[in-house]
């Protein structure tokens, strides 16, 4: 078992650093209330989130609808070639609509939900079964492994694993649902075990193939939009995988992948880098993983000893992750308690420094840690920052917006042009004291924005800049914000 953190040594920053990790972070006095219940109640305030009630309601779309693909299949089979085209036409404005609505609705459950550790999660698997939009084209399957994410993320790694493969975003990503018994598609059977459950070099190319072979009846029901098992497209011969040998099907691979000790290692190395921003020693993974087998490869109790043990809150662990996009624009939002910008603005933010969201750059997912700095991502970080803090829209192009320039990107970009942005409100997240007190006001924004005093040569940049103030207003404090977001500093958690 990892030895759990002292209690002398739960304070403000450990509490700062709990939920920064294990959230999207918050205001000093979400940071406070956190730190006031103690250790063991701060872990269960986030990890036990089924007991805290999340009424978000969800989009309207999101549901089968057998008559609209019951319209695409017929114009499919026997449509003409100018009603193919109108109805495709059709359907990528309907999708487009579709998952920019979607954007939105998950970027608001992260900010402003009340189940912070679970989005988190959602995000993590998200990136770890890395499913694109941009070949599954079709928002609701999105959604639906978003939920499944949801529902499973802190649950058993065998059924997830087996809903995931049985998920129809996935069974389209991957091209399982086109597997047959006379041409079996590999790809799942490869990614099951390569990306997203035991790594390279824990497995055959023969293990492949003969995985592949047992997945086969794995299938799509287009009409209804679900999973649909067919046994006429299974191949029902003798298999000999990771060892073993019978007459398996695609439940029985699963088990067999999840019973292998490296299954239990493999994730939660991944879990550990995700939450503590760097890869486990062999000996704390070890621990780790010994914790995951020995609770039946349930997540959460594994996830509660991580979030307990002293390891967590090493010196080395604390304020040296990264930020992705996403962390990078949410947190902003709550720690600022400003307004989430509207979705087609969130999506061009977090899309040009590095993520976009539903639509991962390949099926390994994001890299994350330190390439999400580069020199370009790191100025546009700058300017995202104004943008925040004072309400005005970010310089981006038609192309940002469409993946391309032409139309599409104009027309997006005209759509931005409508939209307002709310800015901080210094007011609100600022005591007259603090906003009237130079060396109050930057104690306050050190708390609030990094938890940490600023180092000193930037601490001078900022007073330099308040001391030539005479009187400061809020736009000066809005400015000295943008000037603590625009530091290598805030860039981490």
């Amino acid at each position: 078992m990892l030895k759990p953190l002292a209690e002398k040594d739960w304070n403000y920053s450990t509490a700062a650093h709990l939920l920064n990790r294990a959230g999207f972070g918050g205001t000093p006095t979400d940071i406070q209330k956190l730190a006031d219940l103690g250790l063991d109640a701060a872990v269960a305030s986030l990890l036990d989130y089924e007991k805290i009630s999340d009424p978000t309601p969800n989009p309207d779309w999101a549901k089968p609808d057998p008559v609209r693909m019951q319209k695409i299949l017929q114009v499919n089979r026997n449509g003409t070639a100018e009603e193919k085209k109108e109805l495709q036409r059709e359907q990528q404005q309907l999708q487009r609509q579709r998952i920019m609505e979607l954007r939105g609705w998950w970027l608001n459950r992260m900010a402003h939900g009340p189940r912070p550790l679970q989005e988190k999660l959602v995000l993590f698997w998200h990136g770890h079964f890395a499913t694109s939009v941009e070949k599954v084209r079709e928002a609701y399957f999105m959604w639906r492994q978003n939920e499944l994410f949801r529902r499973l993320a802190t649950g058993n790694w065998q059924q997830l694993l087996t809903e995931v493969g049985k998920d129809p975003a996935m069974l389209v990503w991957l091209d399982q649902a086109q597997s047959k018994r006379d041409h079996p598609n590999e790809n799942f059977a490869r990614e099951v075990m390569e990306l997203f459950a035991l790594g390279e070099g824990h497995y055959t190319e023969k293990d492949i193939a003969e995985a592949a072979r047992a997945l086969t009846g794995w299938s799509l029901e287009r009409q209804q939009e679900k999973f649909m098992y067919r046994p006429r497209l299974h191949d029902d011969g003798q298999k000999n995988f990771l060892g073993r040998t019978g007459n398996f099907e695609g439940e029985d691979i699963i088990k067999i992948i999840v019973e292998q000790p490296q299954a239990a290692r493999f994730i939660t190395a991944k879990l550990w880098n995700y939450f503590a921003g760097q890869i486990p020693s062999e000996d704390l993974n070890t621990e780790l993983a010994t914790s995951f087998r020995a609770h039946g490869n349930n997540f959460k109790p594994m996830l509660r000893e991580m979030f307990h043990s002293e390891n967590f809150y090493a010196p080395d662990i604390i304020r040296n992750q990264v930020k992705s996009p996403v962390q990078w624009l949410v947190s902003t939002v709550r720690m600022l308690e400003c307004e989430l910008p509207p979705p087609l603005v969130s999506w061009g933010m977090t899309r040009q420094i590095g993520q976009d969201l539903f639509a991962p750059p390949n099926v390994k997912g994001w890299d994350g840690g330190v390439t999400w700095i580069t020199t370009n991502t790191l100025l546009t970080r700058y300017n995202d920052a104004q943008s925040l803090v004072e309400g005005t829209l970010p310089p981006l192009g038609a192309g940002d917006f469409a993946g391309k320039g032409g139309a599409k990107g104009q027309k997006a970009m005209k759509a931005m042009q409508r939209l307002k942005l709310g800015g901080v409100n210094v007011e609100k997240i600022l005591s007259a004291d603090e906003r009237a007190d130079k060396h109050a006001l930057v104690a306050a924004l050190e708390k609030r924005l990094f938890q940490t005093p600023l180092k000193s040569e930037q601490e001078q940049t900022l007073r330099e800049f308040l001391d030539s103030k005479t009187k400061m207003n809020n736009a000066d404090i809005v400015t000295a914000i943008r000037l603590m977001m625009s530091t290598p500093e805030f860039q981490i958690t």
